[in-house]
């Protein structure tokens, strides 16, 4: 068992793989969650073992209470006491304006990034609470800018639920600040990951990369390093932040 836990919900890829790898480096025994990629997150997972770190990978999908429960609970089994949670899984579907969005995909988007946020950190609040018999710990939401932007003509939905997700941060720090709980959210901008060709466009960074002020798209790493400052004894008194690491956009 280890005396430092951390989930990364969607931790096979992109800003969740590139999470799950730093806080290893940091001491952290690492849950990477996936929902399909079984074979991404294994390399994940061996390539922080291979460096003398522990981490395992937990298949679930986190936009179903059922499997959100027994992903926590799997975690408590095998690798200690949760002491950090980064939400990060998310899903986005194809550019499309809003009078083209259909209810079934509103409900696919708002499940994963909405209720799966909501459910795991519910579950963690209930680990970590000192209102619980906890230690306390630290949740890190990844938003998006386009939680400011609002993404039109591409993705309203999509930055509608990373809105619900900076709400979610805010009110949740408030809740739960005096039972050893920080909340802080982290908005990425356009960063160099595999998400995009879930929109359809997978250069879709390199289209946009002169219109944003530092003349680049971010990498997975950068946004890494935000989300692990947040939950370290550096960032103690911060809470209920939204650090955007968007290059300035």
């Amino acid at each position: 068992m280890s005396d430092k836990v951390m989930i990364v919900t969607g931790g096979s890829r992109g800003i969740g793989a590139a999470t799950a790898k730093l806080a290893a480096t940091r001491g952290y025994a690492v849950c990477v969650n996936y929902l399909s990629n079984r074979t991404a997150a294994d390399a994940v997972v061996e390539e922080i073992t291979a460096a003398g770190g522990r981490a395992m990978a937990v298949k679930a999908d986190v936009s179903q209470e059922a499997d959100v429960v027994e992903l926590f609970t799997i975690v408590d089994g095998r690798l200690g006491r949760l002491c950090a949670l980064v939400n990060n899984a998310g899903i986005l579907e194809r550019q499309i304006r809003v009078d083209g969005i259909d209810g079934g995909r509103l409900q696919r988007i708002l499940a994963t990034n909405v209720i799966g946020p909501f459910l795991c950190c519910r579950e963690a609040v209930r680990r970590m609470s000192v209102r619980h018999g906890g230690l306390g710990g630290a949740i890190v939401n990844v938003s998006s800018a386009a939680a400011r932007l609002g993404s039109p003509g591409e993705y309203v939905d999509y930055a509608a639920s990373k809105g619900a997700i900076d709400t979610l941060t805010l009110g949740l720090s408030r809740e739960v600040a005096a039972e050893g709980i920080r909340v802080n959210g982290v908005r990425p901008g356009y960063i160099h990951t595999d998400i995009h060709a879930s929109g359809g466009e997978p250069d879709r960074v390199e289209r946009l990369r002169t219109s944003l002020p530092m003349q680049r798209g971010g990498q997975p790493i950068e946004v890494a390093q935000a989300i692990i400052w947040l939950l370290s004894p550096d960032a103690a008194y911060v809470n209920g932040a939204i650090i955007d690491a968007a290059g300035g956009t």
